[in-house]
């Protein structure tokens, strides 16, 4: 089972149907006992860091979603959730994350031209470098996907798995042992986000 986090910011409705249109048996839930029993979890995410930092940390689930990340539970962080999954981000101020995932991060207005729209709406090939990473075991170089943002994970070089190119590579997707982040949304990304999401529900992602 799939364990999608509800701490009041995110798509939980496309995503649980993302889920289940894969076969997959998932549950939205704040409770940290279905956190725990679950197989998987993620972490979704749409809005400002600081704002959805304090309310993970408030209900108590930033606790949980960390320690069963560290005991080995696979987790997905989506756009925003992947975001949280750093050490800090400098959006509106600076703010902790949860650390999971060395790196910060950072407005893609320091990187990008500035004749280039913030935020960065729209569909972008993504780039594996030397190696696929098994999350995209079942999607080709150059497969696109649907991103919304303004802000990119930085200084995370080492668990850099994908980039996609809009005025500068900016990170796509990282990973560190058993812990992921898409910044682009999977459930929004027809099939080739599908793709990736039964990846990730398989033991080898």
């Amino acid at each position: 089972m799939v364990a999608i986090v509800d701490y009041g910011v995110g798509n939980l409705f496309s995503l649980g149907s993302s889920f289940r249109s894969i076969g997959v048996e998932t549950v939205v839930t704040s409770d940290p006992t279905v956190l725990k029993k679950a197989d998987r979890i993620v972490l979704p995410g749409v809005g400002a860091f600081g704002d959805a930092a304090k309310k993970l940390r408030d209900s108590g689930l930033a606790e949980v979603v960390v320690a069963e990340a560290r005991a080995g539970k696979p987790l997905l962080g989506i756009c925003l959730g992947m975001q949280l999954l750093f050490e800090k981000s400098f959006e509106y101020g600076e703010h902790p994350g949860l650390g999971l995932i060395k790196g910060e991060v950072r407005p893609i207005a320091e990187v990008i031209p500035t004749d280039l729209k913030i935020p960065h709406i729209g569909w972008n090939a993504l780039h594996f470098g030397a190696r696929r990473h098994p999350l995209f075991r079942y999607i080709e170089e150059g497969d696109c996907v649907y991103f919304v943002h303004s802000f990119y994970g930085a200084r995370c070089e080492e668990s850099v798995i994908a980039t996609a190119e809009y005025g500068a590579e900016l990170t796509a997707a990282v990973a560190y042992e058993n812990v992921y982040g898409c910044q682009f949304h999977p459930e929004k990304s027809g099939e080739v986000g599908m793709k990736i999401l039964r990846a990730f529900c398989e033991k080898e992602a």
